[in-house]
């Protein structure tokens, strides 16, 4: 299922209008990274022309979430400043109708099931520019 699709069904944050409840590790995981980070990342993957999934900006504490497939995230992340998110977690995110509010929003949100490629979001975050933001 898309996460475009996941945002119609899911369950609404409170009486927040417009925040949905995600649930991660089911149909994909999450890699959270800071958002200065992840968005020269996304440059970076923008500007090779990779397939990116939807990258979620979470203004208010300034980071960014990259959707992946669930279970290929690994110890292999150890050494960069993300944290994968799987299994019992979940993610507070706008719904369609908040596109661009105060929370944040998508700066990537296929209309299909299309997930970044965990390899390749590696590599982007071990480039010399990104890595020399962290």
């Amino acid at each position: 299922m898309s996460v475009r699709t996941a945002l119609r069904r899911a369950p609404m944050v409170g009486d927040v209008p417009g925040l949905r409840m995600l649930q991660v590790g089911d149909e994909w995981d999450l890699v959270r990274t800071s958002a200065e980070v992840g968005l020269l990342a996304l440059a970076h993957l923008r500007a090779i022309g990779a397939p990116i999934g939807p990258v979620l900006y979470d203004g208010p504490h300034e980071r960014l979430y990259y959707v992946i497939r669930t279970g290929t995230a690994d110890s292999d992340w150890g050494d960069l400043p993300v944290r994968h998110l799987s299994t019992n977690s979940w993610l507070v995110a706008p719904g369609l109708e908040l596109m661009d509010d105060w929370f944040g929003g998508w700066c990537e949100l296929p209309d299909d099931d299309t997930l970044t490629d965990p390899d390749l979001l590696r590599a982007a975050l071990q480039h010399p520019y990104v890595a020399d933001a962290q």
